[in-house]
């Protein structure tokens, strides 16, 4: 079964941390990423940009271009994974290695009713896009 872990954090919070902060925090985050790999199959997962930079397209017809997202809320949307465990138990066991690396941030877990894989794009190719 897939499931899709959404990592939501407080921007703000984030975006202050210095870059020896934000480095401890994905290191520890690559660790837990390598004992979910070892669990199971591990797909796909981005870290997203400032929200700031974000675009929602909403309303009828070719709709209108805002900024956004907004969010009644602290937290935002900062990140996602997705991951191929064999049940729910062992998805909420991968959110709680994800909260041990980054106890500050809140996850949701969903099952997946579709999943388009598309394109590999590199690591590198990501970070150049942002």
């Amino acid at each position: 079964m897939l499931y899709a872990i959404l990592a939501y954090h407080v921007e703000a919070e984030v975006m202050s941390w210095t870059a020896e902060e934000d480095a401890a925090v994905m290191a520890n985050l690559r660790q837990a990423h390598d004992r979910i790999r070892q669990k199971g199959r591990f797909g796909p997962a981005a870290r997203l940009g400032d929200t700031a930079k974000g675009r929602t397209l909403r309303g009828p017809g070719k709709g209108v271009v805002i900024d956004g997202p907004f969010a009644e809320t602290k937290e935002q949307l900062l990140g996602f994974y997705i991951l191929d465990l064999p049940d729910e138990e062992a998805a909420i066991e991968a959110v709680r290695e994800l909260r041990r690396a980054n106890p500050g941030a809140v996850y949701e877990l969903r099952p997946i009713r579709l999943f388009l894989p598309g394109d590999q794009i590199s690591e590198a190719e990501a970070v150049d896009a942002s």
